[in-house]
């Protein structure tokens, strides 16, 4: 039998009325300590809120829309997760729908969601480049994160390129290196705008920025290998080389590998985005960390804000990165290189304790239990049992 309400009021000792006007979280005065006693009454008990209740209440449905750009993105996964964990914090549950990088899929999608009983949609990476577009087409609050186009729109959470590339340019010339070299993105995106201005004023306050020492990349690891080369033909080559994305520090280090020298011997490279694979090649990469997980929870929050009218729009929101000293730089020594195990590796071994378990019968887990919605998260949902049984 599912718990009640009445039952938590029951066993904490309070009346029905409390019990409802702390887990409501209303304004209506309560003790701390009765407030507290509540709800670790509820937690203790398992117990769950009628949904379908509470959005009749308050014309809610507690359903979050997040249409996402390409569900194979590496940064779409740790933006999803740590939105979903902010917003099931306030009770909420969302809906994916993965747009492919389709103008006319995400378009159908924002259609597709305005007409459903949702509370909001979150854009994560949208490609559609005009605000103006999603104004028109969404009557639901909504907002941007990690924006590839017209980045500094309202209700955007983005990263702070400008600062990421300044700190990685700061850094190599912190170490010494007067040839600086830039392998930036394709033409049009805001990464590569932003990533360029934070290299060259960084070079340029320190009166070091030569124009010729930037080139052109596509983000891809061919195109930093090939960069790399064309860099390293010049009469007098870089000593440094900064890449826009670890794609293309992995194509740098191959070259500079292909000609006999060592990196970071001859040459420092550091990366952007910390990808899984940068922690254990060999030279392990220095890099910018992409703040994934920060712009996921600051994104939910934003929308949460606009959702309960704090406020009607939110001004553009920049997160910083933070640097990855690694071996391919140099501070360290060549010899200063630690493996870093797998970052999936932990969900995965979650993921086989709790199937393993489920399998030897040590683990019967009844919907409504407090180990059922407490266990760990199983590939990209909870482990959330059926109504009235076991999994």
């Amino acid at each position: 039998m599912p718990v009640t309400l009445t039952d938590v009021a029951k066993a904490a000792g309070v009346s029905i009325a409390t019990a409802s006007r702390v887990l409501a979280d209303s304004d209506h005065p309560v003790t701390e300590e009765t407030r507290q006693l509540v709800l670790k009454t509820a937690k203790r008990l398992g117990y769950r809120p009628n949904l379908i209740a509470r959005s009749l209440r308050t014309d809610q449905t507690l359903t979050i829309g997040l249409i996402v750009e390409n569900i194979l993105s590496p940064f779409i996964p740790p933006i999803v997760r740590s939105i979903q964990e902010r917003l099931e914090a306030d009770g909420y549950f969302s809906i994916i729908i993965n747009a492919g990088w389709d103008p006319q899929v995400e378009a159908e999608a924002i259609h597709t969601l305005s007409k459903r009983q949702i509370d909001g949609i979150i854009f994560v990476e949208s490609c559609i480049r005009s605000s103006d577009q999603v104004f028109g087409l969404a009557d639901k609050p909504h907002v941007f994160v990690h924006r590839l186009f017209n980045s500094l729109s309202i209700n955007s959470v983005v990263p702070d390129d400008y600062y990421g590339a300044r700190l990685a340019t700061k850094h190599l010339a912190e170490l010494e290196h007067r040839r600086i070299a830039f392998i930036n993105g394709p033409e049009g995106w805001d990464a590569t705008i932003n990533r360029m201005a934070g290299y060259q004023e960084e070079l340029a306050a320190r009166g070091i920025f030569d124009p010729a020492l930037v080139e052109r990349g596509d983000w891809e690891t061919q195109s930093g290998y090939l960069a790399t080369k064309r860099l390293m033909a010049m009469q007098d080559p870089p000593t440094a080389i900064f890449a826009g994305n670890d794609l293309m520090a992995l194509g740098a280090i191959y070259a500079i590998q292909e000609t006999g020298l060592r990196v970071p011997g001859d040459i420092a490279v550091v990366g952007y985005d910390d990808r899984d694979f940068s922690g254990f090649v060999r030279p392990a990469i220095t890099t910018i960390r992409m703040p994934c997980e920060e712009m996921g929870r600051a994104s939910a929050a934003a929308l949460l804000r606009l959702i309960d009218g704090e406020t009607e729009a939110i001004e553009p929101t920049l997160i910083q990165g933070e640097l990855v000293v690694r071996q391919s730089c140099g501070a360290r020594g060549e010899e200063g290189w630690k493996f870093e195990p797998e970052r999936g590796s932990l969900p995965r071994r979650r993921a086989r304790r709790i199937y393993n378990e489920l399998h030897s019968g040590q683990a019967r887990l009844h919907a409504g239990s407090p180990a059922a919605w407490e266990s760990p998260q199983l590939l990209s949902g909870r482990a959330r049992p059926k109504k009235g049984g076991d999994r």
